[in-house]
Protein backbone atom coordinates (compact mmCIF):
# COMPACT_ATOMS: atom_id res chain seq x y z
CA UNK A 1 0.00 0.00 0.00
CA UNK A 2 2.85 2.38 0.91
CA UNK A 3 4.61 1.59 -2.36
CA UNK A 4 1.40 2.39 -4.26
CA UNK A 5 1.00 5.70 -2.38
CA UNK A 6 4.57 6.75 -3.09
CA UNK A 7 4.21 5.79 -6.73
CA UNK A 8 1.07 7.90 -7.19
CA UNK A 9 2.71 10.79 -5.36
CA UNK A 10 5.70 10.61 -7.67
CA UNK A 11 3.50 10.73 -10.76
CA UNK A 12 1.58 13.71 -9.44
CA UNK A 13 4.65 15.55 -8.27
CA UNK A 14 6.13 15.72 -11.75
CA UNK A 15 2.82 16.79 -13.28
CA UNK A 16 2.31 13.50 -15.07
CA UNK A 17 -0.98 13.07 -16.94
CA UNK A 18 -2.86 13.02 -13.58
CA UNK A 19 -3.77 10.73 -10.72
CA UNK A 20 -6.77 9.27 -12.51
CA UNK A 21 -4.74 7.79 -15.33
CA UNK A 22 -2.10 6.63 -12.87
CA UNK A 23 -4.64 4.74 -10.81
CA UNK A 24 -6.56 3.28 -13.74
CA UNK A 25 -3.90 2.68 -16.33
CA UNK A 26 -0.50 2.01 -14.80
CA UNK A 27 1.44 -0.88 -13.38
CA UNK A 28 3.36 0.49 -10.37
CA UNK A 29 6.20 -1.95 -10.94
CA UNK A 30 6.98 -0.28 -14.26
CA UNK A 31 7.78 3.19 -12.94
CA UNK A 32 11.34 4.42 -13.24
CA UNK A 33 12.30 6.85 -10.49
CA UNK A 34 15.09 8.75 -12.23
CA UNK A 35 15.02 12.55 -12.33
CA UNK A 36 12.30 13.90 -14.63
CA UNK A 37 13.44 15.17 -18.01
CA UNK A 38 12.17 17.23 -20.95
CA UNK A 39 11.50 15.99 -24.47
CA UNK A 40 11.23 18.02 -27.67
CA UNK A 41 10.05 16.39 -30.87
CA UNK A 42 7.83 16.40 -33.94
CA UNK A 43 4.46 14.64 -33.63
CA UNK A 44 4.41 11.79 -36.12
CA UNK A 45 1.47 9.89 -34.60
CA UNK A 46 -1.12 10.49 -31.93
CA UNK A 47 -3.61 8.11 -30.35
CA UNK A 48 -6.50 9.79 -28.51
CA UNK A 49 -7.65 8.05 -25.34
CA UNK A 50 -9.82 10.80 -23.75
CA UNK A 51 -9.06 12.61 -21.58
CA UNK A 52 -5.47 11.73 -22.59
CA UNK A 53 -3.48 11.40 -25.78
CA UNK A 54 -0.48 9.22 -26.61
CA UNK A 55 2.12 10.84 -28.87
CA UNK A 56 4.86 9.27 -30.97
CA UNK A 57 7.57 11.88 -31.23
CA UNK A 58 10.55 12.18 -33.55
CA UNK A 59 13.29 13.61 -31.35
CA UNK A 60 16.97 14.33 -31.99
CA UNK A 61 17.82 10.97 -30.42
CA UNK A 62 15.13 8.92 -32.17
CA UNK A 63 11.44 8.11 -31.78
CA UNK A 64 9.82 7.99 -28.36
CA UNK A 65 6.28 7.69 -26.98
CA UNK A 66 4.83 10.20 -24.55
CA UNK A 67 1.47 10.48 -22.74
CA UNK A 68 -0.09 13.84 -21.85
CA UNK A 69 -3.50 15.33 -21.09
CA UNK A 70 -5.54 15.64 -24.28
CA UNK A 71 -5.22 18.91 -26.21
CA UNK A 72 -5.59 20.06 -29.84
CA UNK A 73 -2.32 18.98 -31.46
CA UNK A 74 -1.67 19.25 -35.19
CA UNK A 75 0.17 16.47 -37.02
CA UNK A 76 3.72 17.64 -37.63
CA UNK A 77 3.63 19.99 -34.65
CA UNK A 78 6.76 20.42 -32.60
CA UNK A 79 5.97 19.89 -28.93
CA UNK A 80 7.83 19.89 -25.66
CA UNK A 81 6.94 17.42 -22.93
CA UNK A 82 8.34 18.74 -19.67
CA UNK A 83 8.78 17.15 -16.25
CA UNK A 84 8.42 13.73 -17.87
CA UNK A 85 8.98 10.42 -16.08
CA UNK A 86 10.01 7.28 -17.94
CA UNK A 87 7.93 4.13 -17.50
CA UNK A 88 9.02 0.78 -18.92
CA UNK A 89 6.68 -2.02 -20.00
CA UNK A 90 3.69 0.22 -19.41
CA UNK A 91 0.36 -1.53 -20.08
CA UNK A 92 -2.43 0.82 -21.15
CA UNK A 93 -5.72 -0.84 -20.29
CA UNK A 94 -7.57 1.77 -22.33
CA UNK A 95 -5.67 0.91 -25.51
CA UNK A 96 -4.96 -2.72 -24.60
CA UNK A 97 -1.36 -2.07 -25.58
CA UNK A 98 2.00 -2.34 -23.87
CA UNK A 99 4.62 0.35 -24.47
CA UNK A 100 8.21 -0.86 -23.87
CA UNK A 101 9.09 2.75 -22.93
CA UNK A 102 6.84 5.79 -22.53
CA UNK A 103 7.20 9.19 -20.88
CA UNK A 104 4.42 10.78 -18.80
CA UNK A 105 4.60 14.55 -18.50
CA UNK A 106 3.18 18.01 -19.19
CA UNK A 107 2.61 19.28 -22.72
CA UNK A 108 4.04 22.58 -23.92
CA UNK A 109 3.39 23.18 -27.61
CA UNK A 110 5.30 25.37 -30.03
CA UNK A 111 5.24 25.99 -33.76
CA UNK A 112 2.41 24.81 -36.02
CA UNK A 113 -0.60 23.41 -34.23
CA UNK A 114 0.02 25.11 -30.90
CA UNK A 115 -3.29 25.89 -29.20
CA UNK A 116 -4.82 26.82 -25.89
CA UNK A 117 -5.17 23.88 -23.54
CA UNK A 118 -8.28 23.47 -21.38
CA UNK A 119 -7.01 20.63 -19.23
CA UNK A 120 -4.91 22.48 -16.69
CA UNK A 121 -1.45 21.69 -18.01
CA UNK A 122 1.29 24.25 -18.48
CA UNK A 123 0.46 26.94 -21.02
CA UNK A 124 1.88 26.50 -24.54
CA UNK A 125 2.76 30.19 -24.94
CA UNK A 126 5.36 31.82 -22.65
CA UNK A 127 3.87 33.76 -19.76
CA UNK A 128 4.04 37.54 -20.22
CA UNK A 129 6.30 39.32 -17.76
CA UNK A 130 4.71 39.65 -14.32
CA UNK A 131 6.04 42.36 -12.02
CA UNK A 132 8.04 41.00 -9.10
CA UNK A 133 6.57 41.21 -5.60
CA UNK A 134 8.00 43.78 -3.23
CA UNK A 135 9.68 43.08 0.08
CA UNK A 136 12.89 41.62 1.49
CA UNK A 137 11.87 38.05 0.65
CA UNK A 138 10.67 38.88 -2.89
CA UNK A 139 12.25 36.99 -5.78
CA UNK A 140 11.45 36.27 -9.42
CA UNK A 141 11.01 32.63 -10.41
CA UNK A 142 14.43 32.66 -12.09
CA UNK A 143 16.03 34.18 -8.98
CA UNK A 144 14.55 31.47 -6.77
CA UNK A 145 16.18 28.82 -8.95
CA UNK A 146 19.50 30.70 -9.08
CA UNK A 147 19.59 31.20 -5.30
CA UNK A 148 18.10 27.84 -4.33
CA UNK A 149 21.07 26.73 -2.22
CA UNK A 150 20.96 29.85 -0.08
CA UNK A 151 17.16 30.03 0.10
CA UNK A 152 16.37 26.41 0.97
CA UNK A 153 14.54 26.34 4.30
CA UNK A 154 13.72 30.04 4.12
CA UNK A 155 10.57 31.95 3.27
CA UNK A 156 10.31 33.32 -0.27
CA UNK A 157 7.80 35.71 -1.78
CA UNK A 158 6.98 35.23 -5.48
CA UNK A 159 4.41 36.85 -7.75
CA UNK A 160 3.38 35.04 -10.91
CA UNK A 161 0.68 33.56 -13.10
CA UNK A 162 -0.94 30.21 -12.36
CA UNK A 163 -0.28 27.84 -15.28
CA UNK A 164 -1.34 24.57 -13.61
CA UNK A 165 -3.69 23.83 -10.73
CA UNK A 166 -4.59 20.51 -9.10
CA UNK A 167 -6.91 20.84 -6.09
CA UNK A 168 -7.40 18.58 -3.09
CA UNK A 169 -4.55 16.13 -3.56
CA UNK A 170 -3.32 14.71 -0.26
CA UNK A 171 -5.12 17.52 1.52
CA UNK A 172 -3.41 20.32 -0.41
CA UNK A 173 -3.81 22.29 -3.61
CA UNK A 174 -0.87 22.05 -6.01
CA UNK A 175 -0.02 25.10 -8.11
CA UNK A 176 2.54 25.85 -10.80
CA UNK A 177 3.42 29.52 -11.30
CA UNK A 178 5.50 31.37 -13.88
CA UNK A 179 6.38 35.07 -14.18
CA UNK A 180 8.06 35.28 -17.57
CA UNK A 181 11.57 34.94 -16.15
CA UNK A 182 13.78 31.93 -16.76
CA UNK A 183 13.54 29.59 -19.74
CA UNK A 184 12.04 26.17 -20.38
CA UNK A 185 15.32 24.99 -21.91
CA UNK A 186 17.04 25.61 -18.56
CA UNK A 187 14.09 24.35 -16.51
CA UNK A 188 14.10 27.50 -14.36
CA UNK A 189 10.85 29.14 -15.54
CA UNK A 190 8.36 27.34 -13.28
CA UNK A 191 7.82 26.87 -9.56
CA UNK A 192 5.68 24.24 -7.86
CA UNK A 193 3.75 25.33 -4.79
CA UNK A 194 1.51 23.54 -2.28
CA UNK A 195 -1.15 25.59 -0.49
CA UNK A 196 -4.54 25.39 1.19
CA UNK A 197 -5.73 28.40 -0.80
CA UNK A 198 -7.66 28.04 -4.05
CA UNK A 199 -6.61 29.39 -7.44
CA UNK A 200 -7.40 29.05 -11.13
CA UNK A 201 -5.29 28.89 -14.26
CA UNK A 202 -4.55 32.41 -15.43
CA UNK A 203 -4.77 33.99 -11.97
CA UNK A 204 -2.03 36.44 -10.99
CA UNK A 205 -1.06 35.46 -7.46
CA UNK A 206 1.48 36.28 -4.79
CA UNK A 207 2.69 33.32 -2.79
CA UNK A 208 4.70 33.22 0.43
CA UNK A 209 6.06 29.94 1.72
CA UNK A 210 9.14 27.98 2.70
CA UNK A 211 11.36 26.83 -0.15
CA UNK A 212 12.73 23.31 -0.07
CA UNK A 213 15.52 22.18 -2.37
CA UNK A 214 16.08 18.52 -3.20
CA UNK A 215 12.85 17.47 -1.53
CA UNK A 216 12.71 13.69 -1.18
CA UNK A 217 9.24 12.10 -1.34
CA UNK A 218 10.56 8.56 -1.14
CA UNK A 219 10.63 5.82 -3.78
CA UNK A 220 13.77 7.47 -5.17
CA UNK A 221 11.85 10.57 -6.31
CA UNK A 222 13.11 14.04 -5.45
CA UNK A 223 11.85 17.53 -6.21
CA UNK A 224 14.60 19.89 -7.29
CA UNK A 225 12.59 22.79 -5.79
CA UNK A 226 9.20 23.12 -4.14
CA UNK A 227 7.51 25.80 -2.01
CA UNK A 228 5.33 24.10 0.60
CA UNK A 229 2.31 25.19 2.66
CA UNK A 230 2.32 28.63 1.06
CA UNK A 231 -0.03 31.51 1.71
CA UNK A 232 -1.57 32.64 -1.58
CA UNK A 233 -3.27 35.91 -2.42
CA UNK A 234 -4.99 36.67 -5.73
CA UNK A 235 -5.13 40.02 -7.50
Amino acid sequence: MLQRYRYLLALFAIGAADLAVAQADTNPASVQTAQPTSLVGKVVEQIPAPPYVYLRLQTSSGEVWAAVSQAPIGEGSTVSVSQSMLLRNFKSKTLDRTFPEIYFGMLQQSGAGAAANPHGIAQSAPVAAVAKASGADARSVEQVWAQAAQLSGKTVLVRGQVVKYNPAVMGKNWVHIQDGSGAAAQGNQDLTVTTLEEAAIGDIVTISGVLHADKDFGAGYRYALIIEDAKLSKE
